[in-house]
């Protein structure tokens, strides 16, 4: 009896999981290899002093889409973790005498927009049900398309959609046909900054995340985002797949045109088909020989990148009740961090934060009377001087604004504190050019335009994850996955 094709997927994170599930779920016989100690890719979580910090990302929306997943298992969410979700959903500051908290009812947001712009609730209305179509159609049709010839896209029906999807429009102009007030601009556009680039630049189908924001809420996971990548492992694991840690690869060997050997620092692997859901252009450009790479050097370094990241993991031994679960901090000039994010790269002179209170949901993820807090601030990609006094200096910058907003001192009672920027992302995920997101999400890297999914000189080697189709973000991710999977079971059958 002829055994089961071996697949090799680099890299534990959520394109990695789900494409080894549905694989393994097809009979293939499915190895992960993962780099660090433990799975998630960003998605890890660490322990200290009594506090679990995420240490990657936060929001849990498009509940639908993990809601999918496990069910082509037999499945629910439910058999692995616990959410709830979040109401208010978050919180935005404009400056420290002024803020808004975002209710989950609709009724009751409709009602705030119309109170900071006369009109715009029945705007809110036209707004999600033409982004109500964008996401039916983006993420039930366009996410889950291979990418890998114009053809996918030709069919009249689709050539219809794509013109109702606004492709070609920008995001920021859509948004100011529905409204004028600055505040509700920034509460709307706020998504975008996953999407990895300016509002002017991103095209209008982006606001089906609003659509998905608004309608159907913001979750949590009970014990923190992690508990998912807990429940994908044991899916995964459930059928058959192999998890093996603290596997760093260090080199693909292809022979004949196939890549057949996976050689890490603990061992070498044996392949009849290798999916990578490592870092993209680390796995092509460092794993590979340079006659096997997909991408030159020019053409990495003229990929538009999403953002990089500085994080702060602190741990607060007493609580800071003016602060939800979400917070974002508006409260300096949008425009001016956004130029030195994605047009002019360099540290922010004022920039915008995100903090993240999973204490005030998840009393097990600190101890009792204390705060667990995520601080991140959005950086430009390919800053080289991430150094100590870099990060000291900004996480003084934001606690004094933090500390304005909450009217209380808070650095006094940081009893535990980890920051964490690019050289971490790049010694932790070999992250191209330190990126926290991934490749941003513009027209010119859309669909076709995006790194391709499988390599064009290796017959048996694909891609997956943040830097080609779909695109970044954890739901984007998990689909991609399958799509990949979906490729393979086509192109080598059992």
């Amino acid at each position: 009896m002829q055994s089961s094709p071996r697949v090799i997927v680099i890299g534990s994170g959520f394109a990695g999981l789900s494409a080894a599930t549905q694989l393994a779920h097809k009979g293939y016989d499915v190895t992960i290899l993962e780099k660090n100690s433990g799975p998630g890719g960003r998605a890890r979580v660490f322990s200290a002093e009594g506090y679990v910090f995420d240490m990657g990302p936060s929001w849990y929306w498009m509940p639908d889409i993990f809601e999918n997943y496990f069910a082509r298992y037999g499945k629910t969410p439910a058999d692995y973790y616990k959410l709830i979700r979040l109401d208010p959903s978050y919180k935005v500051i404009f400056d420290a005498q002024q803020d808004v908290d975002l209710p989950a009812d609709m009724q009751q947001l409709r009602a705030l927009f119309e109170s900071m712009e006369s009109g715009s609730a029945a705007r809110l209305d036209e707004f999600l049900r033409q982004a109500a179509y964008k996401y039916d159609v983006g993420i039930n049709n366009f996410v889950w398309k291979p990418s890998r010839k114009v053809s996918e896209f030709l069919s009249l029906k689709l050539l219809y959609d794509v013109t109702r999807l606004d492709v070609f429009q920008s995001f920021s102009s859509h948004v100011r046909k529905f409204f004028k007030d600055p505040r509700l601009l920034q509460l709307i556009e706020f998504p975008i900054l996953f999407l990895g680039a300016t509002a002017e630049k991103t095209p209008a189908m982006y606001s089906l995340m609003n659509y998905a924001e608004m309608t159907m809420g913001t979750w949590y996971p009970m014990g923190g985002m992690h508990e998912l990548v807990k429940g994908m492992v044991k899916l995964a694991e459930e059928k058959g797949v192999k998890m093996l840690y603290n596997q760093k690869v260090t080199h693909i060997e292809v022979k004949e045109g196939l890549a057949r050997r996976i050689e890490t620092d603990a061992g070498i692997f044996e392949a009849d088909v290798v999916v990578a859901g490592a870092d993209y252009h680390h796995v092509d450009s460092q794993l590979l020989d340079e006659p096997y790479q997909n991408y030159d050097k020019k053409y990495w370094d003229s990929r538009t990148m999403a953002p990089s990241s500085l994080l702060y993991y602190l741990g607060v031994n007493k609580r800071v009740p003016k602060l939800l679960h979400h917070n974002l901090f508006f409260d300096e000039d949008f425009t001016l961090h956004a130029d030195e994010i994605y047009e002019n790269p360099k540290w922010p002179s004022k920039p915008l934060f995100y903090v993240s209170a999973p204490s005030k949901t998840d009393p097990t993820v600190a101890p009792e009377g204390c705060e667990n807090l995520f601080v991140l601030i959005p950086v430009a990609p390919g800053l080289t001087d991430d150094t100590e006094a870099v990060r000291e200096k900004y996480y003084n910058l934001v606690m004094e604004r933090l500390e304005a907003y909450v009217g209380e001192p808070v650095r006094p009672h940081v009893t535990y504190k980890r920051s964490y920027a690019h050289r971490d992302f790049i010694q932790d995920y070999n992250a191209f050019k330190g990126n926290a997101y991934g490749l941003a999400n513009t027209l010119k890297q859309t669909a076709i335009l995006k790194p391709g999914l499988k390599n064009k000189k290796v017959g048996n080697l694909y891609y997956t994850g943040q830097l080609t189709v779909p695109g970044p973000g954890v739901p984007p991710s998990l689909i991609s996955g399958l799509v990949v999977a979906e490729e393979v079971a086509k192109e080598f059958p059992l």
